[in-house]
């Protein structure tokens, strides 16, 4: 993965986007837009987008299990279908909410695959980097308990100083200001997905600021 900006490129299936063709054309939008990589969710859309950029793919598959917090590649089978899908890196809940047994197995079970460990306060991420989990994303703050009010500046910042792996800014960066920011301060590349690929959230935006003005 190079360093700069990774689009995610997702839509979840009560979404007006959802669909392995739509995201396919959205990857290739986002690579002639300059993007680096694509962040991308489930096997249809992963691979309808390999069909069309040759960007290296961070792929994931979000799926609830009743006993299980973490939702993002949560178990085996998750990670094996994204291994035989043949994505550069497998991201993944890395979380307390995802137990240091299966963290820690990774490497060993599945050798020359990249992981990038999903967390959302610095002792996940420090526990992640402590691991050998190749990259260290942010893409988890203020989406669990733990997170609550924390700043996601204050973190990715930390993280950099501590970690010995990347660190990807991931996470409500939802302006080029703060993209860039993250970048200035250290992060090893950037993830924007909502702001770029959802259109239905970009046009609430607008028009909340529309409608908040008396006309």
């Amino acid at each position: 993965m190079k360093k700069g900006l990774i689009v995610s490129c997702q839509a979840l299936p009560e979404e007006p986007l959802h669909s392995p063709f739509i995201m396919g054309r959205m990857a290739a939008a986002a690579r002639q837009g300059g993007a680096v990589g694509i962040r991308a969710n489930s096997i249809p859309d992963i691979l309808e987008i390999k069909k069309n950029v040759d960007l290296p793919i961070i792929g994931i598959i979000k799926q609830v299990y009743p006993d299980k917090k973490a939702y993002i590649t949560p178990t085996y089978a998750e990670i094996d279908a994204l291994v035989e899908a043949g994505v550069e890196i497998i991201a993944l809940d890395a979380t307390i909410n995802q137990e240091e047994t299966f963290l820690l197995s990774l490497k060993g079970k599945y050798p020359g695959q990249k992981f990038m460990a999903d967390v959302s306060t610095l002792e996940e991420g420090i526990r992640a980097d402590r691991i050998g989990i190749d990259y260290i994303g942010t893409t988890l703050i203020g989406y669990t308990e733990q997170s609550r009010n924390i700043d996601k500046f204050t973190v990715l910042k930390e993280l950099i100083e501590r970690c010995t792996h990347p660190v990807i800014a991931e996470g409500n960066f939802s302006t080029p200001k703060e993209a860039a920011k993250a970048i200035a301060v250290g992060a090893y590349a950037v993830v924007v997905g909502t702001a770029i690929t959802r259109p239905q959230c970009i046009t609430k935006r607008f028009a909340d600021a529309v409608n908040a003005v008396e006309l």
